[in-house]
């Protein structure tokens, strides 16, 4: 995986895309190595939070132009499908992901944090769907998240005008949680991941999947799903321990079982 570094800090898996010469862009070897890395650490039971980030000057600067631009549209569509299959998998993957956003994230790696669950950038970072301006449509899932995530007329008019925007209108559209100094963001980001690791897991992943599943329904059918994980939560020695700790006022020790 000599594209993406992983390294495991206590209870959170950081993922680096590695290919700064290239501003991290995606082909189909750097696709692969992300998505080895990320099931590698999905699969570590002692990982809780995975955090992706960019090496160099960008998170990632998009798909790789260079093997693009002779696809025909047959294999366009198989290298959209496969990227998909990659994001979709960290989207759906039960541990949170938060996007450490360092540099230019365009058109995929835009796609990329769309399809983390929190998104902490930097205040160099830039985030634009340039695609049409090559001739394209977004091709990992940006036309689907984007819409999902900052409303679907201001998705409308970053991806029909291909424009790039900075960290701080970014956040004020609600595309990333968190804008910080650039020196200080690795560090908020591990902030987000460990505060996520001091809660009972299994309640995590089941406010996860609650939250993704309802997006994608109506409401009376989200709050059902709700009350199956409420109720699976009763069945857990976290719950007891975390309300036996509550009302006798002494720090909880959560298992994760």
């Amino acid at each position: 995986m000599s594209n993406v570094l992983s390294e495991v800090k206590g209870n959170v898996a950081v993922l680096t895309i590695n290919k700064p010469q290239a501003l991290n862009a995606l082909n189909d070897e750097v696709l692969s190595d992300l998505s080895q890395a990320f099931t590698e650490a999905e699969n570590n039971k002692d990982v809780y939070v995975i955090i992706i980030t960019g090496a160099g000057k960008a998170f990632v600067a998009g798909a790789d132009i260079s093997q693009m631009k002779d696809f025909g549209a047959v294999e366009g569509k198989a290298f959209g499908v496969y990227g998909n299959s990659v994001f979709m998998a960290i989207e759906n993957s039960p541990k949170p992901v938060i996007a450490a956003i360092n540099g230019f994230a365009l058109g995929g790696g835009n796609e990329l944090a769309l399809s983390c669950d929190m998104r902490i950038a930097s205040s160099k970072a830039k985030f634009g769907q340039p695609e049409v301006g090559l001739g394209i449509t977004p091709g990992f899932g940006g036309t689907q998240r984007l819409p999902r995530t900052v409303g679907k007329a201001k998705a409308m008019e970053l991806i029909l005008t291909g424009k790039t925007i900075k960290a701080d209108e970014a956040l004020s559209i609600g595309l990333v949680n968190k804008v910080v100094e650039p020196e200080a963001l690795m560090d908020e980001a591990m902030a987000l991941a460990e505060a996520i690791c001091a809660n009972a897991q299994i309640a995590v992943r089941q406010s996860k999947a609650c939250i993704n599943r309802g997006l994608q329904t109506d409401i009376a059918t989200g709050v059902s799903f709700e009350a199956e994980a409420f109720g699976l939560c009763f069945a857990t020695e976290d719950q007891k321990e975390g309300m036996t700790a509550f009302v006798e006022k002494r720090e909880k020790n959560f298992k994760n079982c």
